[in-house]
């Protein structure tokens, strides 16, 4: 993905990499002084992932879920897997609320229907809630807990450079996805008001498919927002 307008992270560096037949924003965001890294959704095409990291000599200290969908959970476990053998040590898998734990645990089910491989299931480290402050890169990522498009999807948001990781909430020019058993449209629209609008306009949101916007552009032309 090309990042033509990449925001300034005050300090860090941000690469996406799409990722499986969904084109799945993967985030891979490191400090370039200390070369530690956190990768953000990591759905699969786990090769393609390692060798961007590796490219950049880049150790990630954690991988954070959004929420649980295979396309940007399914490669979390074998990525966790490859770092700890690559790296030593430990490599936890952080997020998302725990109301996702059911999609985690449907994941390689969920791919043999779609007819794809190298996905599978996932035993996070730990989930998140509301509120928590995640301490990464030296920084402190607020967690929102924003449902609608998955009970448990949260959002990451580093207020000290004005971004946010937000998964499949909010997109340029449209919304989650909501057609799901599982899924909750007004919860949705309601979670974005309360949750993602008043984090301001200047914010710049990544969103898990398609290009960068921020919360000023979407909230006024969003059809979904008007």
């Amino acid at each position: 993905m090309s990042l033509s307008s990449t925001p300034d992270l005050a300090g860090l560096e941000l690469a996406v990499v799409p990722v499986t037949a969904f084109g799945q924003n993967c985030s891979i965001l490191w400090d370039p002084v200390t070369r530690h890294a956190v990768v953000v959704d990591p759905g699969g095409d786990v090769p393609v992932l390692l060798h961007a990291l590796a490219a950049r000599d880049l150790t990630v200290d954690c991988i954070l879920l959004t929420h649980g969908h295979l396309d940007h959970a399914g490669g979390a476990d074998a990525l966790r897997n490859e770092l700890v053998r690559l790296q030593g040590g430990t490599v936890p898998i952080i997020g998302p609320d725990e109301r996702d734990a059911f999609l985690l645990s449907d994941i390689a089910a969920q791919a043999a229907r779609y007819g794809l491989t190298g996905m599978g299931n996932v035993t996070v480290d730990r989930y998140v809630t509301d509120g928590e402050i995640l301490p990464v890169l030296g920084r402190s990522l607020a967690v929102l807990h924003v449902p609608g498009h998955t009970p448990g999807h949260v959002v990451f948001h580093d207020p000290k450079a004005g971004f946010a990781f937000v998964g499949d909430t909010l997109f340029r020019g449209s919304v989650g996805r909501t057609d799901f058993p599982y899924g909750n449209g007004p919860q949705l629209l309601q979670a974005i008001t309360d949750r993602l609008l008043p984090l301001g306009d200047e914010v710049t949101i990544l969103p898990g498919h398609g290009d960068m916007t921020t919360i000023g552009a979407e909230r006024r032309t969003n059809p979904f927002l008007r």
